[in-house]
């Protein structure tokens, strides 16, 4: 008689949230819509990862999966939106390399910790980026004429980027360590605005993600100068590499991953993984993707993560070496 009053007490008593949690945590994946934050404009490489992902995984998981934009200082607003959402796998995040390795390595005072603060999912595509001028304003057609031009204005040229330590702006720091030319940051919410202004004319040039600005240097809107990358594109095969174009150990690979927040269930985590990779490397994700200058990876959690580790301590060195300092 006790035994089923202490019993049916404990039905009636509301359950302490650690056990809440731990029940919700249990329960399948997905059971309501997922949303997919997006920290920049879109349009860019993360609005087009986070679009292709969020397409193909609704086809699959039986619920709606929506990408939703939240720019926002390099991706600290999405980021902390993302670190306070429940960790049950129905709130995802694709960033690239600037909001998941370069922020650490920038900004000491950094609102999130990439590595503490997230789950890893995928390490989801790679890209170079390309040195890309407006037409219109820059008459140079080869790096050397870039430099020349660079030089002869004296520091009153100004280039875009999609944001304060995104991987655009840390390479044209370099750039500018290497060439011994002045060259005006202007920083802007995401790739595609940055690729905007400088198709208006806002800027003169900029290092974008080949993704980002294919289709307008296809279009003759942009003029292609060089690929950071150490073997020439497929999308673009006429545009020569750096190490080609005349500056030798100047590779830098983009990237844009999935993560979630820290903490979700294995088996969740797993679920949300197959279906991330499925979406990636569907036969059309491949093939729309590798058009406009994305490799599908689709890796492993644990491969990405490694892999982020890695790029977090090369990126801190790179800073530390060039001196530079966020803005």
């Amino acid at each position: 008689m006790l035994r089923r009053t202490l019993l049916s007490a404990l039905a009636a008593t509301p359950l302490l949230p650690g056990l809440a949690r731990a029940q919700g945590n249990a329960a399948p994946w997905p059971n309501r819509p997922v949303t997919i934050l997006v920290p920049f404009v879109a349009g860019g490489p993360s609005d087009i990862i986070a679009r292709t992902i969020a397409n193909r995984m609704a086809q699959s998981v039986g619920q709606p999966v929506v990408a939703e934009n939240r720019p926002g200082a390099n991706g600290e607003v999405a980021a902390r939106q993302v670190m306070r959402a429940p960790a049950d796998g129905h709130m995802l995040f694709v960033g690239s390399i600037g909001v998941f390795a370069i922020n650490a390595a920038l900004r000491p005072n950094l609102g999130y910790d990439p590595i503490r603060d997230l789950s890893p999912v995928t390490l989801a595509v790679t890209t170079p980026n390309v040195l890309v001028v407006n037409a219109e304003k820059v008459p140079a057609r080869t790096l050397p004429e870039v430099v020349a031009w660079l030089k002869a204005n004296g520091g009153r040229a100004s280039y875009s980027t999609s944001g304060v330590g995104s991987s655009d702006h840390l390479t044209m720091e370099l750039f500018k360590q290497r060439t011994g030319t002045e060259v005006t940051h202007i920083p802007y919410q995401g790739g595609a605005a940055a690729a905007t202004d400088l198709i208006a004319g806002n800027v003169q040039l900029s290092f974008q993600n080949l993704g980002t600005v294919a289709t307008h240097i296809q279009g003759g809107r942009l003029r292609a100068i060089m690929l950071t990358s150490a073997t020439r594109s497929t999308v673009l095969p006429d545009v020569p590499t750096a190490a080609e174009a005349g500056m030798e150990d100047f590779v830098v690979t983009s990237w844009q991953a999935l993560m979630a927040p820290a903490g979700v269930p294995q088996p969740i985590l797993a679920k949300v993984h197959e279906a991330a990779v499925a979406a990636l490397k569907h036969p059309e994700s491949v093939q729309r993707l590798g058009a406009i200058g994305f490799d599908v990876v689709a890796s492993s959690p644990e491969e990405y993560r490694t892999f982020q580790q890695a790029e977090i301590a090369r990126w801190r060195e790179v800073v530390r070496s060039a001196n530079i300092r966020a803005e």
